[in-house]
């Protein structure tokens, strides 16, 4: 599952992929597609990251332990690769927004995360001007 929005949002300047920590029906609910991205965005406490706004719903086969759908859910990084993050996000002023989340070979459940700088409402207009330009293109090639 991708999130759009980001990249409209966003430039996206580096791609890190980190591991979710995640309760019990929260993966069979990302297995059946039921995932969101809607003001979802990351931040930095204590030292840790953590995706906040991320909704999940709720398992449908779920008993009465079924998982919150929108709670803080933490991102499993190296050290060295927190440390990266923090700095660059002080220095330079990015943010940290997920962008999809996916299955690995494994078939665990992991996140990529990028370092955006926000576009300004100019850049927006030509990222729409541009995208309606390859439609254009798209069209009229056989």
């Amino acid at each position: 599952m991708n999130n759009r929005q980001a990249y409209f949002h966003y430039y996206i300047e580096d791609k890190y992929v980190a591991g979710i920590a995640l309760m019990g029906t929260e993966v069979k609910s990302i297995r059946d597609g039921k995932l969101s991205f809607n003001d979802a965005f990351c931040l930095f406490d204590d030292g840790e990251l953590w995706v906040r706004g991320l909704y999940i719903a709720s398992y449908t086969h779920g008993t009465a332990n079924n998982h919150i759908e929108v709670h803080d859910r933490k991102l499993l990084l190296t050290k060295r690769e927190l440390k990266k993050l923090q700095t660059q996000i002080k220095e330079k002023g990015l943010t940290i927004v997920p962008l999809r989340v996916f299955f690995n070979e494994r078939n665990l459940v992991k996140i990529e995360i990028g370092l955006g700088k926000g576009k300004k409402l100019h850049d927006k207009r030509e990222t729409i001007k541009n995208r309606d330009v390859e439609k254009e293109i798209k069209r009229h090639l056989p």
